[in-house]
């Protein structure tokens, strides 16, 4: 199996948004309802919204591949890009996931690599995400990987208040 990581571009947005909508889907369709799960994906991911975003100089996106076919992305932010305030020295990945059907493949640890690897190479000191609190495997993917809870804030599915711990590593 050949595996491959791709920066996305504008040009991407439609293959962005498809599978931005199919792995959110997969991750939180069944602890949600549909009518908080439309409201985000609506707002997330339109392609408005997408272009901006990929629009960010502070923000960058990229695919995983395997075999030639997207099975997932990666999401970073830097500076004021970052949801929340965590200063110049912080990398923020605001998103990962990868396609329920290619999960256990190593993937994210790939797409979490590419991360570690940027924020190196930007000099930060730190590298953090927020995830939902009741999605036990991300929690304990994240804590294999080296990091720690640090907070929480609050995330909306829709008009749904629901909490995100905060997650952070320290970089050497």
């Amino acid at each position: 199996m050949t595996m491959m990581i791709k920066k996305c571009t504008l040009e991407d947005v439609r293959d962005l948004k498809t599978i931005s909508v199919e792995t959110f889907s997969e991750t939180f369709h069944e602890q949600n309802s549909p009518e908080h799960l439309n409201a985000y994906i609506e707002r997330a991911y339109n392609l408005n919204q997408l272009k901006h975003e990929l629009a960010n100089p502070s923000s960058q996106f990229y695919f995983v591949y395997l075999n030639q076919e997207a099975t997932g992305y990666l999401k970073v932010n830097t500076d004021e890009a970052q949801s929340e305030g965590m200063g110049d020295d912080s990398l923020e990945v605001e998103r990962i996931y990868v396609k329920k059907k290619f999960q256990k493949y190593g993937l994210g640890k790939h797409l979490m690599n590419k991360a570690v690897e940027i924020a190196l190479e930007q000099q930060k000191k730190k590298i953090w995400l927020g995830v939902w609190e009741d999605n036990e495997n991300a929690i304990a993917f994240y804590q294999k990987k080296g990091f720690v809870q640090t907070g929480s804030h609050s995330f909306f599915m829709g008009d749904d208040e629901q909490v995100d711990l905060i997650m952070t590593k320290t970089l050497q």
